[in-house]
Order: structure tokens, then sequence, then C-alpha cells
């Protein structure tokens, strides 16, 4: 039953996000904004609504460590794995807007959630923060996709049907809405119910469950955007879904939760330790990767994907206290992610020497 009642958590929070992300950009679509901003904001935040409604629903219950386990482990899994099964489907074009300004907001909102941490809990006034700073962030996008939108007349004017034919569609669009948010409620419920089950019943924190099983589930939308995307040839999509979603699980999953938790999230010391430098590592990581050649290539891809299985590895094992945890951390920490590393680094200051010609 508890098996049963995860499958069908999951089966709702995918299929009340993808009625969310459909009414949603619809519904964008009426007021005018432009494709890119859909992608980094409606779409985006549509495929995180699993995140934000499992984080909430279990801050309500007290369970603080599946809470922010969600997030991080969210957004660990969304570069790595999903852009690391992506690339190796085909490699990923990056547009240079995410280069310039997306990716180093992403980076930004990392280093913030362990700066709120950091005392070993987030406020309700931190929460608030984080919340307005993604408001703020939304209107950013909204405004220069405004401007943008101005400048090109043949855009406006060719969208101009397509908005009208979506205004006469807002009853269902709102019903989309609706039925997609009732949907991840109820998901929400039973994939925190069914997982905390699972952490009793094995022996394995509540944390570590939240940072594995809850972060791949909930971050399913995503890996079927991105895959897709990437598939049809829309790559930009499938590396524009994964920063946006990343940037609004910090702001706005972890920053909304706060604001409706009783009380203040505790964060565990090895979550501030361990699990969210390596999510600062992971962000940090796709700006000489996106920068190298402005794509992320097949072998990068399976680098991020073996990174993934690295790190869930390194969980696994250090919940269960084996005798391996010791020499599988000294050669993942002193020879894996420093090789890889050095790698990627070599390879942006190469990148980085053509572009600048000979002086």
């Amino acid at each position: 039953m508890v098996l049963l009642t995860f499958a069908l958590g999951l089966v709702a929070l995918i299929i009340g996000a993808e009625l969310l992300v459909r009414g949603a950009s619809k519904l964008a679509l009426t007021f005018g904004i432009s494709p890119l901003v859909v992608g980094l904001t409606v779409v985006a935040f549509g495929t995180s609504a699993p995140e934000m409604a499992v984080s909430m629903k279990s801050a309500l219950m007290g369970q603080a460590d599946i809470a922010i386990g969600n997030v991080v482990g969210s957004n660990i899994f969304n570069v790595l794995f999903i852009l690391g099964i992506s690339a190796l489907i085909t490699p990923l074009v990056v547009d240079r807007q995410l280069i310039r300004q997306e990716v180093p907001i992403m980076v930004g909102a990392s280093l913030l959630l362990l700066g709120v941490a950091w005392d070993g809990g987030v406020s309700r006034s931190e929460g608030l923060i984080l919340a307005m700073l993604l408001a703020a962030y939304t209107v950013f996008l909204i405004v220069q996709s405004r401007r943008q939108l101005l400048g090109n007349g043949e855009f406006a004017h060719a969208s101009g049907g397509a908005q009208s034919a979506a205004k006469s569609r807002l009853p269902l669009q709102i019903a989309l809405i609706v039925i997609g948010l009732i949907m991840l409620v109820l998901g929400a419920r039973w994939l925190v119910e069914a997982a905390t089950t699972m952490a009793k019943h094995l022996g394995v924190s509540e944390m570590v469950i939240g940072l594995t099983v809850v972060a791949a589930g909930t971050s399913l939308p995503e890996v079927a955007t991105s895959i897709t995307a990437a598939i049809r040839g829309q790559r930009d999509i499938a590396v524009g879904n994964v920063v946006g979603s990343s940037v609004f699980n910090i702001l706005g999953v972890l920053g909304l939760t706060a604001l409706v938790a009783p009380t203040a999230i505790p964060v565990a010391p090895a979550m501030i330790a361990f699990d969210i430098p390596v999510m600062i590592a992971v962000a940090i990581a796709c700006l000489p990767i996106f920068f190298t050649g402005k794509l992320i290539a097949r072998w990068e891809g399976g680098m991020f994907f073996g990174l993934y299985v690295g790190y869930t590895l390194y969980l696994i094992l250090a919940a269960q206290q084996h005798d391996a945890l010791s020499t599988y951390g000294f050669v993942l920490g002193t020879i894996v992610l420093p090789l890889c590393a050095l790698t990627v680094l070599v390879i942006a200051w190469r990148e980085w020497q053509v572009r600048r010609g000979p002086q």
C-alpha cells in the first residue's frame, strides 16, 4: 500500500503539473508575454509546482528534513541528472541570455540559500525576503520581455491573433490551473506520507529520502519537459527549464514554505556542511561548461550524469554507515571531483584564449 500510495502521488503530481503548465502558458500568451519569459517563469515555475506542494506539506506536518532536502536535492538532480541525460541525447545549445544572466542568478540564489541556512534554520522573515526576490526577478523578466517585444513589431503583429484566440478560452485556462493545483495538493499529501513511511521502514533518514526519492519524484515534470525538448530540437527550452526551475526552487519553494511553516524550518548540520555546498558547486560548474562553445557536449552530459550517480551512491553509503564509505568518500573527494573540475577549467581556459585571439 505504501508503494501504491507513493506511485499515485507521483502520477497526481505529474498530471497536475502538466495541467497547470498548459493553463498558465495559455494565460501568459493572453497577456502578451514572450515565449522566452514563459519558459523561464510559467513553464519552469509550473514544473516546480510539485516541489512547492511537497515542501509546503512537509513543513506543515513538521517534516522539515523532507522540505529542505526536496529543494536542495531537486536542484542537484535538475543540473546533474536532467541536463546530463538531455545532453547525452543531443548536445544542448545554450542561449546567450542564460550564460550572461540566468545562470549567474542561479549561482547567486544558491549562495543565498547557504547564507540564510547558516544559522541552522530558515525563518519566516528570511522566507519573505526569498519570496520578494522571486517577485522582483519575475517582474524584471516581464519588463525586459516587454521592452524586447516593443522593439520587435513583427512578433507583436503575429501574436495578436493568438492572443485573441487565447482570450476566448480564458475560462478553460483558469479551469486547468485550478484542477492542476488540486491534483498537486493531493499528490503532495500522498507522496510525503508514503516517503515518510518508507524512511521509517528502511531505517533511512527523512533527509536522505528528501534528497533522493522525493527530489527525483517531484522533478519528473522537469525530466519530461527537458528530455522531450531535447528530442524535438528545442534545446534552449531544455536548458532554460532547468535553470528557471532551480531559481524558483530556492526563492519560491523555500521562501513560501518558510512563510507558511508554523516555526522556522530547521536545517540539519549535515545539509549545511555537505549537500548545500554540493548544490552550489553544481550551479557554479554550469558557468564554464555553458561558456565553452555555448553548448553542453555529450561528454559533459555524461560527466554530469556520472557525478549524480556518484553523489547518490555516497548518500546511500552514508545512510547505511557502510564500511566502504570512508574509501569511497576519499576517492570521490580527492580524485574524481578535482579531476572533473580541472578538466572543465582547462577547457574553459582554452576557449577563453581562443576568443581573445592573438594579442
